[in-house]
């Protein structure tokens, strides 16, 4: 063991010489190496020599600085964001590896008995999975999409620009065209831009429905600057002329009078801007859905407007053309994977935001496939941590401890070194967290009733693996969006890496 502590003190000290002394950032790909393995036979070693609760953390912790090694040894980031960025992780991974020490040592001296941490754990994760129960059914209350009583004459209603970005597009695009130009809305217009797609067949469908009043706009040749996505839609905002701008994606289906009821609902809650999660169309629902449910989750069940991050989705969304020059518009975002959650973030704090959740009432309905749930979940989980791996440590750590351990120890708690007092506590937070989650899914039509009841230790373990396989491809391969690589953008990675020094 003291082997192991020296080792681990020397990999701190090679972490602290990497990132504050410039003689060593220059030599960066030689120490980051040297540390890497100092790192790993430490945090590995730790836990063969002592296995318990504390040192599997510890050893976790070490891998995430492991991948933080290789990060700088990769090098494929711009210098100065890489050695800020590495910087800040490598300092607080180190960080909480000496608070697990710390730990295992009360641990060992007989400070701290393990039957008191497996209750007090318990006990903790009854009053998470309570807090999340009462949070669900207040976020579902308030994102029903009443329907306002108050009534605007055609007069009253302010101009919309429907914004649709398309890449690639077949059959998806045209059936969302249809149901859009079918809207009994007064005054509207559709701008379909044309983001350099590959194939002619997005920009004949687009030209297809000219005589419908469809608007073709060809795309720029996007900049490394920016996310294709977001200067599509910059580019689109500069055409538009509405009062007011619906952006959707081509998986969204629309009623004939959706738009005025949207519309209608903003201007009853007299919001600004407005996020809608479509109701699941029939051909959409799963049983087994797991990546979009625990999307659905994080926005639908944490106290998120608390810490001001309100939820958002990104498929379809409205805001006054006003209230997007004032917040700075898509210049703001120009890299951001989800652009709209800013937004919502500055006009929440003057409750001008708004989410809503389509239960059929307003008619607008999602038909995204199992496929592109998967690549979207690829796409903006990692940066939804915001690129830091310190995070995805312990995000992944929270997620097994208060949302999936609960079920495990419900179970098996007999044959665990638990007192039967734990083994309670750790059953009513699991009814908790399964109550919590069944509401959700029914709210959101995501899974069947009865899958959903047993569904989250599931659901969680998807977006674990999913988690960690976009951080793995966000930091050392690629990912893609619509044939093109966004890491560019979003990773400050440059095009090609530059030669080895």
């Amino acid at each position: 063991m003291k082997f192991m502590l020296i080792l681990f003190s020397t990999s701190l000290g090679v972490e602290i010489l990497l990132h504050l002394v410039p003689v060593f950032w220059r030599a960066r790909k030689l120490i980051a190496a040297f540390g890497f393995l100092l790192t790993l036979v430490a945090s590995v070693g730790m836990l063969a020599v002592n296995p318990i609760g504390f040192t599997l953390l510890f050893a976790l912790a070490g891998l995430y600085r492991t991948f933080n090694f290789a990060r700088v040894i990769k090098g494929r980031m711009h210098e100065r964001y890489l050695r800020l960025s590495t910087r800040r992780t490598g300092f607080v991974l180190a960080g909480l590896q000496l608070l697990l020490l710390a730990g295992w040592w009360q641990w060992h001296d007989g400070l701290v008995q393990r039957h008191t941490l497996w209750l007090a754990l318990a006990v903790l994760q009854a009053a998470v999975g309570l807090i999340l129960l009462v949070s669900t059914a207040r976020n579902l209350r308030r994102s029903r999409p009443w329907l306002a009583r108050k009534h605007f004459s055609d007069v009253q209603l302010p101009s919309i620009t429907i914004a649709i970005p398309a890449r690639n597009e077949t059959q998806d695009l045209e059936e969302c065209l249809i149901s859009i130009i079918a809207n009994d809305y007064p005054k509207f217009e559709v701008l379909v831009l044309d983001d350099c797609s590959q194939n002619k067949r997005t920009p004949e469908i687009i030209r297809s429905f000219a005589h419908e009043g469809v608007r073709f706009i060809a795309g720029d040749v996007p900049k490394d600057t920016w996310l294709p996505k977001n200067q599509a839609y910059d580019q689109l905002v500069r055409e538009a002329s509405g009062e007011y701008i619906l952006f959707c994606g081509v998986d969204v289906r629309f009623e004939p009078d959706t738009i005025r009821k949207i519309v209608t609902v903003m201007l009853a809650k007299q919001k600004e801007m407005m996020s809608i999660l479509p109701h699941r169309a029939d051909v959409a629902i799963e049983s087994f859905s797991l990546l979009q449910a625990m999307r659905y989750w994080w926005e639908l069940v944490p106290p998120r407007r608390q810490f001001r991050r309100p939820p958002v989705i990104g498929s379809s969304w409205i805001i006054t053309a006003k209230a997007l020059h004032a917040t700075g518009g898509f210049r703001a975002v120009s890299r951001a994977i989800v652009p709209e959650a800013y937004f919502a973030r500055q006009l929440i704090a003057h409750d001008k935001y708004s989410f809503v959740r389509d239960d059929g009432s307003l008619g607008i309905s999602s038909v995204k496939a199992a496929a592109d749930q998967r690549n979207t979940a690829l796409r903006v989980r990692y940066p939804q941590l915001h690129r830091r791996p310190e995070l995805v440590y312990i995000v992944s750590v929270l997620e097994v401890l208060f949302l999936a351990l609960p079920f495990a120890v419900a179970m098996a708690g007999t044959w665990l070194p638990v007192s039967a007092l734990t083994q309670f506590f750790a059953t009513v937070a699991a009814g908790f967290l399964a109550v919590s989650y069944l509401q959700m899914a029914m709210a959101t039509r995501i899974n069947k009733w009865w899958f959903a009841l047993i569904a989250l230790p599931f659901v969680v373990a998807a977006d674990l693996a999913w988690l960690h396989r976009s951080m793995w491809q966000y930091e050392f391969a690629e990912v893609e969006w619509k044939g093109r690589n966004v890491c560019v953008p979003v990773m400050h990675t440059y095009p090609h890496l530059p030669d080895a020094r």
